[in-house]
């Protein structure tokens, strides 16, 4: 499974939240699991956010991080423009999943 999420936040919350992302990705290190997939990029206008997963079944690892618990605590609040999830179907890949 392949779900991207595309959300825009306030500009004074942009570097709170680009912290909390990076420990998700510290938990996530200490975890290492095999199956799943995860880049989250902070775009050119320094407010926009992509994280992309890839998940290839089984219980959802991010679901039991307190960091992600933690990054999902206040996200409404950091937002101006919510969180969009959207399945996607990879149409073609280069160097990072397939």
């Amino acid at each position: 499974m392949n779900v991207v999420v595309r959300y825009r936040t306030r500009p004074d919350a942009a570097e709170e939240n680009a912290r909390l992302i990076e420990e998700v990705f510290t938990a996530l290190a200490k975890i290492a699991p095999s199956d799943f997939r995860y880049t989250a990029y902070r775009l050119a206008d320094d407010v926009t956010f992509v994280h992309v997963a890839h998940h290839e079944g089984g219980d959802n690892p991010l679901a039991a991080l307190p960091e992600f618990a933690e990054f999902q605590r206040d996200l409404a609040q950091r937002c101006v423009e919510p969180p969009a999830p959207s399945p996607a179907t990879i149409v073609g890949s280069y160097g990072w999943t397939s």
